[in-house]
């Protein structure tokens, strides 16, 4: 089942990153088709956006209309049943609350010249967010990228989710509903990008695009940043797994598989320093994936992308998941405090074996949009933060300017920009 690797042999770092790679370059789209869908978008606003739709998503409906109505979101809201209403109440309130905490408070200072600098944050004003449809359907989605929209102060949220020729899940509208989003559209794919983008006679332009997506989207997304903000170009899920002879193989495998699930390209990888432990776990699996409703997706995802690597001492593994930089981190250990100082690569980490990442998935509270394909390394996952803007302001006394000027000067004149310099020497020497 899992590709067996030894951290012990040689070069293994090198190999493993060659193997990342390879997985990540098979996951890009086609960027002069999505140039192209952009361009047509831009150009024909509705009518392309309607045609790309029908094309991508083959569908055959004389529907023009790409927004659902008020009417139509009460209506289909209002179908969700008790039980699933009730859970979608649940996350709601456990991810408010922990993004609620993340608001950093804006600060003033005054130095001795008496300068006032200081910090403020305000809110973007428009916001759109993908939502996939399709054979998938998420209200968590709905949930962890709104729900920060929200609770940064941003009052126009906008969402897109494919739904022109089929039904929509309700739990998808009444989580939108309960996020306060403004408008709700019908559509998918990298032409839904380019609506938000440019805007429509439908679309509202915003000012930043969030939300995961197929390659497609994750391409124009790519595209567009520069026009629009975005959050991140994500790949499909990923999970990697630290555990010892003293976890519960069946536990294991079955949070290999919830990762497996979401996407054939998805990513499952087991670290331990029991082989033991590797052979139940491909036993496990095999069992499990055998009653799996989307078994065709998860055990493809293993074959292709499923590993298990084999690594002898701590420093070893914390090498492996620092190189891996993995989307979700679950540390099933004995003693799992020992390791957790040496892990700076990943976007969420799970800790013992009460923690699968399903939870993080729902009601755990913390964002499930995070970085991919070692992104990591350098990001992290969606907050509150990545709807706000900061600026900074600055308020020059008259003894600041005398003082702090000339070192403008000097610096200025060394990097050759007299302009910068004479912009300060006036104020130096002619008083206001």
């Amino acid at each position: 089942m899992l590709k067996f690797y030894s951290a012990n042999s040689n070069n293994f770092l090198k190999k493993l990153e060659t193997v990342l790679l390879k997985r990540k370059l098979e996951q890009r789209g086609q960027p002069s088709l999505t140039r192209k869908i952009l361009r047509t978008v831009k150009k024909q606003g509705d009518n392309a956006v309607l045609k790309y739709e029908k094309k991508f998503s083959k569908i055959a409906t004389k529907t023009k209309r790409l927004k659902f109505t008020n009417k139509e979101i009460n209506k289909i809201s209002s179908s969700i049943n008790k039980e699933l209403k009730s859970s979608i109440d649940l996350a709601y309130k456990r991810i408010k609350l922990f993004h609620s905490k993340q608001k950093f408070p804006t600060f003033k200072y005054k130095d001795k010249f008496k300068n006032e600098l200081s910090y403020r944050y305000s809110p973007i004003d428009r916001v759109g967010v993908y939502v996939p449809g399709g054979t998938a359907s998420y209200p968590s989605s709905v949930l962890m990228n709104c729900i920060p929209a929200l609770v940064a102060g941003v009052k126009n949220i906008y969402l897109t989710t494919p739904a022109l020729g089929s039904s929509v899940n309700p739990a998808v509208i009444y989580a939108a509903k309960k996020c306060r989003v403004k408008e709700i559209y019908k559509t998918g794919g990298p032409h839904s990008i380019a609506a938000f983008t440019y805007g429509t006679k439908t679309f509202k332009k915003v000012d930043k695009i969030v939300g995961p997506g197929n390659a497609y989207v994750a391409s124009a997304k790519k595209e567009v940043f520069g026009d629009v903000g975005i959050d991140m170009v994500a790949g499909p899920s990923e999970v990697s797994i630290i555990a010892d002879k003293y976890s519960n193989p069946d536990w294991i495998a079955s949070d290999l598989i919830a990762q497996a699930e979401h996407d054939t390209f998805a990513q499952s990888i087991l670290i331990t320093n029991s082989k033991e432990l590797i052979k139940l776990v491909n036993e496990s699996l095999k069992a499990q994936l055998k009653i799996l409703p989307k078994k065709r997706i998860a055990l493809k995802s293993i074959k292709n992308f499923g590993l298990a690597i084999y690594a002898n001492s701590q420093n070893k593994i914390l090498e492996i998941v620092n190189t891996i930089a993995p989307e979700h981190l679950e540390v099933n250990l004995k003693e799992n405090n020992k390791i957790i100082k040496g892990i700076k690569n990943a976007g969420s980490i799970f800790i013992g074996k009460f923690s699968p990442e399903a939870m993080g998935d729902y009601v755990a509270g913390p964002n499930h949009v995070l970085p991919t394909s070692g992104a990591a390394k350098f990001s992290s996952g969606l907050s509150v933060n990545d709807f706000l803007k900061r600026h900074s302001i600055i308020k020059i006394s008259k003894t600041g300017i005398e003082r702090l000027g000339p070192s403008v000067i000097n610096l200025s004149q060394h990097e050759d920009l007299e302009g910068h310099a004479r912009s300060v020497k006036m104020r130096i020497e002619k008083e206001y």
